[in-house]
């Protein structure tokens, strides 16, 4: 073995590629969650918690 032939080979190379195709499906998994979330549009949502503007 010389000094130019050194690095982290296939399994390197494997090892980061599972972990970016992992991440790439997590990612796509978290999006969809996201949109089944219900935000409410109204502020009388606030009002009915006491969260709502002091009058």
């Amino acid at each position: 073995m010389d000094a130019t032939s050194y690095g982290p080979g296939l399994l390197g190379f494997l090892v980061v590629a599972g972990i970016g195709l992992a991440l790439f499906f997590l990612l796509k998994n978290m999006n969809k969650q996201m949109r089944k979330i219900q935000v409410p549009h109204d502020g009388h949502e606030d009002e009915r918690h006491g969260n709502g503007p002091e009058a």
